[in-house]
């Protein structure tokens, strides 16, 4: 993560630019896995998680020891700019909203 404080003007284009990203065939190859999982469920979700992520999991729920123990290994300006980050998105839709 990158952080910037007060850029100057002519930064902003660099520091704004989002990654480019090929996006030729992505629907062929996720929707064969989304299909999968509609269908197989948590088993499906399993299996791929072992071969994308390379973790085998016996359950998919997450145990309050684990939670407590991923809270302990995020840092409190992390966790501040996520919530911050949450806000401004859920305040960005909420405005375009229509009745």
């Amino acid at each position: 993560m990158n952080i910037h404080i007060n850029p100057k003007r002519d930064e902003w284009s660099s520091i704004l630019k989002r990654p480019l990203f090929d996006q030729n065939g992505l629907e062929d190859r996720v929707i064969p896995i989304l299909l999968d999982v509609k269908t197989r469920g948590d088993e499906a979700l399993k299996e791929y998680t072992s071969k994308f992520d390379g973790v085998d999991l016996d359950s998919l729920l997450v145990t309050e020891e684990e939670f407590s123990e991923a809270d302990k290994l995020v840092s409190f300006d992390l966790k501040e700019a996520i919530q911050k980050a949450a806000k401004n998105i859920r305040v960005f839709h909420e405005a375009q909203k229509t009745d």
